[in-house]
């Protein structure tokens, strides 16, 4: 085994068990506070935080990755995870909205921390050979789908496992058990890894955070609004849509949306496979991202036409969640192997880290939206007017995409 995939697995395991967590946490914290007696728009609240810090996060996690190195950038937010897993074993008496909302300030952190050094460290982890620029391109898309399409999926194994184990273990006994296992991860990755992975060669400036490619910057652009589509419904409309509506049970709910994350998570995986590109085996590129981007455009607003004309709503909602899920993973795997293709070596983590910035103002802004449209009156209240909100967000990141270069 080579030095750079070794190091590739050890990154990724750490990734994933830092995932798990990560789903784990975000269902133990909806349960728990709605048993409470949260209501669901208050328990989508308290994650507020966790989404505003990923945009601080993402644009300085960069510029931090750049100078003391990716790996020490993931350690740092695998730790930070410990932190907010702990904090949160507080006795029930402290654990008011704003308490838990710092605690999610710091898991976002941390998540985004460790997002950025993990995907970052794919470029700077691809071993190099004679095998020329297409297969490397190629190769270079299969490693990042697998990363991200993984993530996706075991953070749905983390929706089941927080759930499992906040019946088995209760709330605090299910922390303990999440940071523990997390830190002792933390501790193996820190011994296996080599210091100053991704650690840029010449110090960079704050400023550079701000990427003067337009390619990059374009393709931010794009992906604000394309996770924006997706959060504006999912986050808290969805949910309680069939909560309220379909009268689900909130475990029928909270199993349904973790399958759905991890069949999205397989067919990121699969990306590679099902996206049809050209020039010899070469990755995606800019036309790739625009057709992809105005195929899921369609889905939403279909979907907000069956739930007008309320024939057999079930199953439009959920063939057309299918249909969203498939059709969004490969919009999510493209635009991934993308701002990694198209960063430098040198400035790969401050690339990322910008256009995951953008990624998480994009999620905020679904968020926010998604309660606020779905309690306004009339047609352009409820789920409908949050998918029509959706295809529109859709549309503009597919214009954008108009944008993008295109391999000759």
């Amino acid at each position: 085994m080579t030095s750079a995939l070794r190091n590739y697995l050890i990154i990724t395991c750490s990734y994933w068990t830092f995932t798990i967590t990560d789903g784990a946490i975000r269902m133990l914290v909806v349960l728990y506070f709605h048993l409470l007696g949260y209501s669901p728009f208050e328990v989508a609240m308290l994650f507020l935080f966790y989404e505003f810090f990923g945009i601080v996060t993402n644009l300085v996690g960069g510029w931090l990755g750049s100078r003391i190195g990716l790996n020490m950038t993931m350690h740092i937010g695998m730790g930070l995870q410990v932190v907010a897993l702990s904090l949160l074993m507080a006795p029930e008496i402290y654990l008011s909205v704003v308490y838990v909302m710092f605690a999610q300030a710091l898991s976002g952190i941390a998540k985004d921390l460790n997002k950025m050094a993990a995907k970052a460290s794919v470029k700077t982890l691809l071993p190099k050979n004679s095998a020329g620029e297409n297969q490397q391109a190629s190769k270079l898309f299969k490693w990042v789908a697998l990363l991200t399409g993984s993530k996706n999926a075991l953070k749905g194994v983390g929706f089941f496992i927080g759930a499992l184990l906040l019946q088995w273990l209760e709330f605090r006994g299910a922390l303990m058990v999440l940071s523990g296992s997390l830190l002792v991860v933390l501790i193996i990755s820190i011994v296996m890894l080599p210091a100053g992975l991704g650690k840029a060669k010449n110090k960079a400036k704050f400023s550079q955070v701000f990427s003067k490619k337009p390619a990059i910057n374009w393709l931010s652009a794009s992906r604000f609004f394309l996770f924006g589509s997706r959060d504006v419904w999912f986050v808290v409309a969805l949910p309680v849509y069939l909560y309220s509506v379909f009268e689900w049970s909130f475990m029928q709910v909270g199993a349904f949306l973790a399958i759905w994350i991890i069949g999205y998570g397989f067919v990121q995986a699969a990306a590679p496979k099902l996206v049809r590109h050209s020039h010899h085996d070469r990755g995606p590129d800019g036309a790739t991202a625009k057709v992809w981007t105005f195929i899921l455009a369609i889905l939403p607003a279909a979907i907000a036409m069956g739930l007008y004309i309320d024939v057999q709503v079930e199953i439009v909602l959920i063939s057309g969640l299918i249909a969203f899920g498939i059709v969004f993973a490969i919009n999510s795997a493209v635009h991934s192997y993308l701002i990694v293709a198209w960063s430098d070596n040198d400035k790969v983590s401050m690339n990322v880290g910008f256009y995951y910035m953008a990624n998480a103002a994009g999620r905020l802004t679904g968020t926010v939206l998604s309660g606020w449209i779905y309690q306004s009156p009339g047609v352009l209240g409820g789920l409908i007017g949050c998918l029509i909100c959706s295809s529109v967000f859709i549309i503009l990141a597919g214009l954008l995409s108009i944008k993008l270069p295109v391999t000759d």
